[in-house]
């Protein structure tokens, strides 16, 4: 995001001062903070990691529309809409197909091995090396994606309300960890649940009313709008070169993909789900929630739409196109818009960092401290650990906020859904190999394998134009490199008579 950009905004802005956005953000908080009192109270290790599996699916699904969506599709999607129109939705299609993989394949699996971390069922397929890789790249991925979620939002709230009062950017950092901490450190999933509910409902209005101001700065009705969304040709969805990286066939099957891995593989998403009371809740849960995101990943679209639109109508010139929707919030609709901003940003952000700090609290309790295995432990001790683990994973939270303040001015999600290819595509390549074969591999190796898989997908996607006469990697690398972790499996197995975990 462009630094100097929003500078120049924060410098013209007089309508709404830094103190009333932080009054804003405070009564946000102390709403959050009501319902972590009401959800944590009595709360135990097995509230805080599965939220002793007495969640109401319906209330799991509606959260997880904030969870999943972030404050990188709050503010990248609406402007990716400048660059790719409406192709982001036939990746959203994709996404669909693989809700469907995870109900119908990947829960029945873990409800079946009653699993808390879903990578203890590689333990049991592979072993111990093959667990531990499974977990540790969970962990690797989760905390690169949540950091630059976070950054996106943080980099807003330096810009309009610490800067305006000389306080550093690491100070704005260490505050937004610290309350992420504080409402997730006892109750975990059984307080996320709920907050995750209240955030998406203000995410959700902040949308709708922002299209709402907009029309009404360019003094259209909805219907309007969308006459002019469709004159402009900016809504198409189906790129029919294939040599493109947007190649409406790879955008398809790399959503499908993207959603098995960064949903079905991804413990933060999973742990909600293991969270309902039993698998038929679950799988109500998650095809209630696919139907959602549809609905709701076209609105975002519409929204972006419309942003390019406004900027078009007034000559609005950004650096990125992650900062249009911000720019034409606070410099061009008002104090009003820019507040329904501000809430809709810190709405969609909250939600994925909590659950990722809780999911990744809970991989190191169990994947690498097997404090669900060790006996004799009074409860005392696994809670004080618990909240050591937490602590330090919102440390390393901060570290790399800091180091992504060096990002450049390409557009976040792009970034975010690149990354996802290169970390997830080793647990495609293990879980894929797990679930459709009865081969068992050298559990050693699989370390070696899951390293040299995604370095192998850097370099043919830098080369990819030379190598294969034009065609360019898009997101379907993701693909690449389960491919190859695959056969890397396969060369290194051999038969076996039965599959542990897989009966």
């Amino acid at each position: 995001m462009s630094c100097n950009l929003f500078v120049i905004l924060a410098d013209n802005f007089n309508d709404m001062s830094p103190s009333v956005i932080l009054g804003i953000f405070l009564i946000y908080m102390a709403l959050l903070f009501v319902v972590t009192w009401v959800t944590a109270r009595r709360a135990d290790s097995q509230s805080f990691y599965i939220g002793n599996r007495i969640s109401p699916w319906f209330v799991v699904a509606y959260g997880m529309i904030g969870a999943s969506l972030s404050g990188v599709t709050f503010m990248s999607v609406p402007g990716w809409v400048k660059e790719t129109q409406f192709s982001y939705m036939v990746v959203v299609f994709g996404y669909l197909f693989g809700y469907f993989v995870i109900a119908l394949v990947l829960l029945p699996l873990y409800y079946r091995l009653k699993l808390t971390s879903i990578y203890t069922y590689l333990e049991q397929r592979f072993g111990f090396w093959s667990y531990k890789t499974g977990a540790g790249f969970f962990i690797i991925s989760r905390t690169l994606g949540v950091s630059l979620r976070m950054f996106l939002v943080i980099n807003v709230l330096q810009i309009f309300v610490f800067d305006a009062w000389n306080i550093p950017f690491w100070i704005n950092v260490l505050i937004f960890i610290l309350l992420i901490v504080a409402y997730t450190l006892k109750g975990g999933i059984r307080t996320i649940v709920w907050t995750d509910t209240l955030q998406t409902t203000f995410m959700l209005l902040a949308v709708i009313l922002s299209i709402i101001h907009i029309g009404k700065g360019m003094d259209l009705s909805f219907p309007e709008m969308a006459e002019k969304i469709r004159d402009r040709s900016i809504s198409g969805m189906f790129i029919t070169d294939w040599h493109h990286e947007r190649f409406f066939i790879k955008q398809f099957l790399s959503g499908m993909f993207i959603t098995i891995v960064m949903t079905g593989l991804d413990q933060e998403m999973m742990q909600k789900n293991l969270s309902c009371r039993n698998l038929k809740s679950a799988q109500k849960n998650m095809f209630t929630f696919s139907g959602i995101l549809i609905l709701v990943n076209f609105l975002f679209l519409c929204l972006g739409a419309v942003l390019l639109l406004y900027s078009q109508s007034r000559n609005i010139v950004t650096a990125s196109t992650d900062d249009i929707f911000p720019v034409v919030a606070f410099q061009y609709l008002g104090p009003a818009a820019g507040i329904v901003f501000l809430i809709g940003l810190v709405s969609a952000a909250f939600p994925s960092a909590d659950g990722a700090l809780t999911s990744l609290t809970t991989s190191v309790s169990i994947d690498f401290l097997g404090l669900d295995r060790k006996q004799g432990i009074p409860e005392v001790v696994r809670t004080r650990i618990r909240y050591l683990v937490h602590l330090a994973i919102a440390l390393v939270f901060f570290v790399s906020i800091l180091l992504f303040r060096t990002l450049s001015d390409t557009a976040v999600i792009d970034k975010l859904l690149t990354l996802a290819g290169y970390t997830y595509g080793p647990l495609l390549g293990l879980y894929s190999f797990g679930l459709f074969t009865r081969r068992r591999v050298l559990d050693r190796v699989t370390p070696v394998i899951a390293v040299l898989s995604p370095v192998i997908c850097y370099f043919l996607s830098r080369y990819s134009e030379v190598l294969f006469s034009g065609y360019s990697f898009g997101f379907e690398l993701l693909l690449v490199n389960g491919f190859i972790m695959f056969v890397g499996l396969l060369l290194f197995s051999r038969r076996s008579s039965g599959v542990i975990g897989d009966r």
